[in-house]
């Protein structure tokens, strides 16, 4: 009896250490997720895949982009804005994200980056820039996607100008 007594405590003691001891999974955070959504978003870009690039976007997306007008409210006001703009360029173009820091809460999260972007127009002009552009991300069904999204250049006040070469 003794020896039942005592293999059920060892039993039991095992049970509980395994319970005790055993890793406690963290929740997740969106962190590396949006990061992958950036990285997808870039390689649309670079491909001038508008559908790609969209897919990022949710469908009740609100942008403040230097392009005018002042805003762009909806999916499929943003998908004209990247149609007529990705249309400037004649050929390939460069689509580099630096910068980017990005953080997350449940199902929210938010982030800012340096985008630089370069190609030949389709005005036989080069162009080369870099805009500073801050999101917002909310998970809903299991994926992330920008809901609000801010893209700026610096302005030099002397000359009201533009500096589309912006660096830190």
């Amino acid at each position: 009896m003794k020896r039942l007594g005592f293999a059920i405590l060892t039993l039991v003691a095992a049970v509980v250490l395994v319970v005790w001891l055993r890793p406690v999974e963290a929740k997740k955070d969106g962190t590396s997720d949006i990061k992958a959504l950036e990285e997808r978003f870039a390689k649309a870009a670079q491909a001038k895949n508008v559908d790609g690039i969209m897919e990022v976007y949710s469908d009740d997306v609100f942008v403040f982009d230097v392009i005018p007008p002042r805003q762009y409210v909806g999916a499929k006001a943003y998908r004209k804005d990247w149609t007529d703009f990705l249309g400037t360029f004649e050929g390939s173009i460069t689509f580099d994200v630096a910068d980017l820091a990005v953080t997350s809460d449940g199902d929210m999260g938010y982030g800012h980056s340096v985008q630089h972007i370069t190609g030949a127009g389709n005005n036989g002009k080069r162009w080369d820039f870099t805009v500073r552009v801050t999101d917002v991300y909310r998970r809903a069904n299991g994926k992330w996607r920008i809901v609000h999204e801010h893209v700026s250049v610096p302005v030099d006040f002397e000359t009201a100008k533009a500096d589309l070469s912006s660096k830190p």
